[in-house]
């Protein structure tokens, strides 16, 4: 308890957190969806992108997340595109999509201004580069995120597990996997100042899968996932600011461990006899 007294009496801490758990929420209701849609690198991707948007940015003195939260987005309509194409596969996409961008973020550093401390907080997080600005901004864009998924939930539920039948049904698929895409793109631009643009689509893949190896309906997977993704930020923050390391790499880590406990529970419990 002194601990977490301590750690809140530093603002940047305070940024932190605050910033952490709306990315978690955001990131973990998302997830889920696209976990079960095979669509989860679609993060990767995207961080990718969100990376050389910053890279461009810091070349030319422009704000970071004013370029690159709508070169992000844009890569996401690009992205879906691809993927309903019959000529690109949707992995082919993500894979073509992720490596040029990533070319493209590490020319424009190299020819530009180089590998400072600002690219650097990007490309692998730093709670300590959070400013107010960065907070208020993740707080009303991420408060959007988790409106607009509570909104649409019916039609998003429909579109994640039988896109065929909700076709059909007359729910407009394209509209709703765009808005996903979109969102998505949202969350993780503002999440690459904390994690960093290598971890943050980690946030996205890991409490969806944990949270399955424990549910099997929809809606308290996405309960058990955020519920998951906010204690492993948690957990992972603290003792990031306990042992004086970097908080990415400590969330992430929680999350896998925590994954791993839950996978050999339900071995354990499948492999013991009945009485």
């Amino acid at each position: 308890m002194s601990l977490i007294l301590e750690m809140l009496q530093y603002p940047f801490m305070v940024r932190a957190l605050a910033a952490g758990i709306m990315i978690s929420i955001c990131a973990s209701l998302l997830g889920t969806s696209l976990v079960l849609k095979r669509y989860s690198m679609i993060g990767d991707s995207l961080s990718h992108v969100g990376f050389a948007a910053l890279a461009v940015a810091y070349a030319f003195y422009m704000d970071p997340l004013t370029v690159s939260i709508p070169v992000t987005m844009a890569a996401a309509f690009l992205l879906l595109e691809l993927k309903e194409s019959m000529r690109i596969k949707g992995d082919a996409a993500t894979a073509l999509l992720c490596s040029s961008a990533l070319a493209v973020g590490v020319l424009v550093i190299s020819l530009t201004r180089g590998m400072n401390a600002d690219v650097s907080n990007y490309m692998f997080g730093s709670i300590l580069a959070m400013s107010r600005v960065d907070v208020v901004l993740t707080l009303a864009a991420g408060s959007l995120v988790v409106l607009l998924y509570i909104l649409f939930y019916h039609p998003l539920f429909a579109v994640t597990f039988d896109e065929s039948f909700a076709a059909a049904s007359g729910v407009r698929c394209h509209f709703y996997n765009l808005l996903l895409s979109l969102m998505t793109a949202v969350t993780i631009v503002l999440g690459m100042r904390m994690m960093g643009a290598l971890l943050i689509s980690s946030l996205i893949v890991f409490p969806a899968i944990t949270a399955m190896q424990i549910c099997h309906r929809f809606l308290t997977t996405i309960l058990l996932s955020t519920a998951l993704g906010i204690f492993c930020f948690l957990i992972g923050m603290t003792f990031s600011y306990a042992a004086s390391i970097p908080t990415g790499p400590c969330i992430v880590l929680t999350h896998l461990l925590l994954l791993l406990a839950l996978v050999g529970w339900r071995k354990w419990r499948e492999g013991r006899p009945c009485r």
